[in-house]
């Protein structure tokens, strides 16, 4: 019989599983205290060792009043407010809008520990049922209020068949070490088209882990867009599965990190059935000490035949000690198919900055017209103008500060 023998606890795993038995998930607190967090031994988590970079756990959040402001403005919008994990009561829903509750995580069981914590913490999430064609922006505004504290969150979307509609999730809040747990399951039905954005703006000292699960029937399509920028701590898991012929996802996301933060998007596609298509574009930018880290998978099934699937990851590097650190990858189990992937990343094109500076432009400037340009496809990825224009606003936020 093979017994495991449980590993040497740090204090945040302590106060994690201090924190499970609390809610009374004895199970996955005994699992992790026989496995503890993830180390580099985790092929998924070979970049960002948990064991390493969590050094506390803040006590479990307590109850919080909707925040006044939304974490970015987006005119017109249709807000709906998770404080501290709890679903605040919300403004009278538009047409073809749905708002409800449901118990629990909303997430599948994956053998991923920020997933097991959600699907152990999460006391109750928030419902949305879409048809038509959703006018308004929703905007899911998850806040982390009051002094340091840990949040776990729940959101479903179902989509239905035929639907329109555009999707903001940002994770934002007070100036405290926070730790969110964000978990997000978005279910397109057939022919709907969904763009779903996601966007840490957490507290710098916090810590941030969300996680997107995204089902995709025949004929949808979806775009889907994840944007790091807040907590000093951040990952952000990406998992998408194509379940009906026809149907097209578009994946975005983009990295930026300053000082000695560490940010992390991980990926992983499943092209399950045939006649599936699908295009990845991650981007990365680093200065100071940061450290950015993509991986990325593609999983083509056996009979997922004519699929066609290409992913790529960009890194731009603003000093000596920045890290840029990318890993995508392919399984492919099917023999008629059109997959690929590619990796770059370097410093400013001097050729470029050349000529700008050549043009009177002083260097400072031509450097960020430069960075401006690299970002531009994410931020603009979005069709609709007020939701591209809050991206766009946060990229020059981040240009602004201090390396």
């Amino acid at each position: 019989m093979n017994i495991q023998t449980p590993v040497r606890l740090s204090g945040a795993e302590e106060s994690l599983v201090a924190q499970l038995e609390s809610v009374g998930a004895a199970d996955a607190a005994e699992r992790l205290r026989v496995i503890g967090l993830p180390t580099r031994r985790v092929e998924t988590y070979h970049y960002t060792d948990l064991k390493s970079l969590l050094s506390q756990v803040p006590p479990l959040a307590k109850t919080a009043n909707e925040a006044s402001a939304p974490a970015i403005d987006i005119p017109g919008a249709y807000r709906v407010v998770i404080a501290n994990g709890v679903v605040q009561s919300a403004a009278t829903a538009p047409a073809g809008v749905i708002v409800g509750k449901a118990a629990g995580s909303v997430l599948t069981t994956r053998d991923d520990v920020i997933v097991r914590l959600n699907a152990a913490m999460v006391a109750e999430s928030l419902t949305l049922e879409l048809a038509g064609s959703v006018d308004p922006v929703i905007h899911v505004d998850r806040r982390l209020e009051g002094e340091a504290a840990h949040v776990q969150s729940g959101a479903r979307v179902n989509v239905a068949p035929g639907s329109k509609v555009t999707i903001v999730e940002t994770i934002s809040g007070s100036d405290a070490a926070h730790m969110g747990n964000s978990g997000s399951f978005v279910s397109l039905g057939e022919g709907a088209e969904v763009t779903h954005v996601l966007v840490d703006l957490s507290a710098r000292q916090a810590t941030n882990f969300a996680t997107v699960e995204y089902r995709i029937a025949g004929d949808a399509n979806l775009k889907s867009i994840v944007i790091n920028a807040g907590a000093h701590l951040a990952r952000a898991n990406v998992f998408a599965d194509f379940v009906g012929e026809g149907s097209h996802g578009d994946f975005f996301g983009l990295n930026v990190v300053d000082t000695d933060e560490h940010r992390d998007i991980t990926l992983d596609v499943t092209h399950g059935v045939p006649n599936t298509t699908s295009a990845e574009l991650y981007k990365q930018i680093a200065r100071g000490r940061g450290r950015a880290v993509f991986q990325g998978k593609i999983n083509v099934a056996v009979d997922a035949q004519k699929t066609d699937a290409k992913m790529m990851t960009q890194g731009l590097m603003l000093s000596e000690e920045a890290e840029i650190l990318a890993k995508p990858e392919l399984e492919i189990f099917a023999d008629d198919v059109v997959c690929g992937h590619g990796a770059t990343c370097g410093d400013l094109d001097e050729t470029s900055l050349f000529y700008l500076m050549s043009r009177g432009i002083p260097k400072a400037e031509a450097e960020t017209m430069l960075i401006r340009a690299f970002l531009e496809e994410i931020t603009e990825a979005v069709d609709d103008e007020y939701v591209a224009e809050a991206l766009s606003g946060i990229v020059e936020r981040w240009l602004k500060k201090d390396a």
